[in-house]
């Protein structure tokens, strides 16, 4: 027996194909309600406020240690 051959395809058919299999993959994905989707928002919104004061806190912290470092 002979190994299968490929089928060469065409540029129009792999795109062709790629959106086709991409529709496919959409509709299997479980859509967040609105209800969900604004919970999540928000807790994102929650997280970069905090990770924001974290970060803006460090900044200052090492701003005035090497202010002093540099002032001695």
């Amino acid at each position: 027996m002979s190994p299968k051959k490929k089928k060469k395809l065409t540029f129009f058919q792999k795109i062709q194909r790629f959106w086709r299999e991409t529709i496919g993959e959409l509709r299997k994905v479980t859509w967040p309600t609105s209800e969900e989707a604004w919970k999540m928002t928000k807790l994102v919104m929650l997280v970069m406020a905090l990770m924001a004061m974290i970060l803006g806190l460090l900044d200052f912290l090492f701003s005035q240690l090497i202010t002093l470092l540099v002032a001695l």
